[in-house]
């Protein structure tokens, strides 16, 4: 992932914090496009100390020059914040999905979740050959079971961290490990499909840094226009 220029984008966001029209911008009634303090030097070491990983450059570099979270696609980047006891976590709608303890394991770019997620919904029971309710019911049950299991896998997001809630349970997370480091990829769980990485014009991979200013861009664009900014809009396209 290239180096990202962050300089201005603070000074941006506020700025749109207090147009006229920022209720243009998806999502700007929930964070109020306000952004949290960025972390300092010694704070991100003892956050990537806590996580046994370096972060993508350009998310490192947004955590110290920009903010440490709010204001963003969607919903908003889910803030990260030390606690009392000195741990860190990030705060949001699905944040807690998170798994830190397999931050450090690399993240599968050659998924096998799809195939089998598409074998079982082949498999998923019909209620028409069944006789008997509690049969089909006991059927959905076991498949259903079956599908939660592939679903909480965790191989579907080790090495990645939960950064945005897009809404209706559809997520994106960020790549920190592994051949995909820095990417972001979607996640459509909640639809019982696997991650999928967020592609440009061009299919190429989406970076944490070109995702956000994109964003910004589009937002930009947006309240000047007073059209509503979509969720998606801006997101690497």
């Amino acid at each position: 992932m290239q180096h990202t220029d962050w300089s201005g984008a603070r000074e941006r966001v506020e700025s749109l914090s207090r147009h006229p029209h920022r209720d243009a911008i998806f999502g700007a009634e929930d964070h109020q496009m306000r952004l949290e303090p960025p972390l300092s030097a010694d704070e991100l070491d003892d956050l990537e100390r806590h996580l046994g990983v370096s972060l993508p450059e350009d998310y490192r570099t947004f955590l110290t020059q920009v903010s440490a979270g709010g204001a963003g696609p969607a919903y908003g980047v889910f803030p990260v914040r030390r606690d009392d006891s000195g741990s860190w976590r990030w705060h949001g709608d699905g944040a807690d999905m998170t798994r830190h303890d397999l931050v450090k394991v690399p993240f599968q770019v050659d998924r096998p979740y799809g195939e089998i997620l598409d074998r079982l919904a082949d498999e998923c029971p019909d209620e028409e050959a069944f006789d008997e309710i509690e049969n089909f019911d006991t059927a959905m049950e076991q498949w259903q079971e079956r599908l939660y299991a592939v679903l909480a896998e965790p191989g579907m997001d080790s090495g990645a961290i939960c950064l945005v809630h897009y809404g209706c349970a559809q997520r994106a997370w960020l790549v920190v490990t592994g051949p995909a480091r820095g990417q972001m990829w979607w996640d459509h769980r909640c639809d019982e499909h696997d991650l999928a990485p967020m592609l440009g014009d061009g299919d190429e991979p989406v970076g944490f840094g070109a995702w956000y200013l994109n964003w910004l861009a589009s937002a930009e664009e947006r309240a000047a226009g007073r059209a509503m900014l979509t969720p998606r809009d801006g997101d690497g396209r």
